[in-house]
């Protein structure tokens, strides 16, 4: 099992409708609006590292209102 977490920038006013978006995504446990450098951070657990490729580079980022992300692979 693979954990990672994708941190997200947001357009403004869009972070309430963007967490419903990525908790909706398969592989996506949680994902909360935060302060800080970026709006939100989502929680995966999946198979492989490509299946964390695909939730991050082809599901969130396909996600109108989203800015950018980076991707962080647990290491324990």
């Amino acid at each position: 099992m693979v954990t990672a977490f994708v941190m997200i920038k947001a357009n403004t006013g869009e972070a309430d409708r963007l967490r419903d978006s990525i908790e909706s995504i398969d592989g996506v446990r949680s994902a909360h609006i935060v302060a800080g450098d970026v709006d939100l951070i989502a929680k995966a657990q999946v198979d492989s590292p490509a299946a964390v490729k695909e939730i991050a580079a082809t599901h969130i980022q396909a996600i109108e209102g989203v800015e950018d992300t980076q991707t962080y692979i647990a290491m324990d």
